[in-house]
């Protein structure tokens, strides 16, 4: 009978620790950790690559720094400055669509949407979070063009700055993965793929039509 009550008590002891909410030590230290990055980057070679960057004008400061990380990444990476295209809008919402229209546009193979979002006292701040990623990832879902989530959601300001400047900058790996992308994209739809090789899906006679159209300057021009 013993036995049986200590048993249905070690039970019980384990669901409650099981659904009890994170201490305020172990809280911070989840939250520092995802200051640091934990994504490896093999060399990648851009020098083909063009890409475009929308930043917002809200909190300045912090998204030029973040800009700031992604250029280094890509001329890291080899991406010519004459290849890299920025622009900006008022804010985070503004980012999907300036990103759709720049997509559209054929002159760029991969985009980076850089923005900062920090809580405040309403409910505005998951509603624009929620608005934006997803617009975003349905920028790239419904035009083929690599779309790099860089917009920083954070509750306060320290960890903002803690995500985007020194070894942190976030900015960095959203450069790096744009280029990363932007060529698995090329290889998916024939350009720059070996023939026979890779993942390409386009015919020849597709290919020397794209070729005849940039010869031609053919395109709707973004900037």
């Amino acid at each position: 009978m013993i036995s049986r009550i200590l048993l249905l008590a070690g039970l019980m002891a384990s669901s409650v620790f099981g659904f009890a909410p994170l201490s305020q030590n172990q809280a911070v230290r989840s939250s520092l950790k995802g200051a640091e990055s934990e994504v490896s980057f093999a060399d990648l070679d851009g020098k083909d690559v063009r890409v475009g960057i929308i930043r917002t004008r809200w909190n300045d400061v912090h998204v030029t720094n973040l800009v700031d990380g992604a250029n280094r990444a890509l001329k890291e990476c080899k991406v010519s400055e004459d290849n890299i295209f920025e622009t900006e809008v008022p804010g985070a919402f503004e980012l999907p669509l300036a990103a759709k229209l720049l997509a559209l546009s054929g002159t760029v193979d991969a985009i980076i949407c850089a923005g900062v979002l920090i809580k405040g006292d309403t409910m505005h701040f998951e509603y624009i979070c929620d608005a934006v990623s997803k617009g975003i990832m349905n920028v790239g879902i419904q035009t083929n063009v690599p779309v790099t989530f860089g917009v920083l959601t954070c509750l306060d300001e320290q960890q903002v700055i803690k995500r985007s400047t020194g070894d942190s900058n976030h900015g960095y790996d959203w450069g790096k993965t744009a280029v990363e992308m932007a060529l698995l994209r090329g290889e998916a739809i024939g350009k720059g793929a070996i023939k026979g090789k890779g993942m390409g899906f386009a015919s020849e006679g597709e290919e020397k039509e794209d070729e005849e159209d940039k010869k031609e300057g053919k395109g709707r021009g973004f900037f």
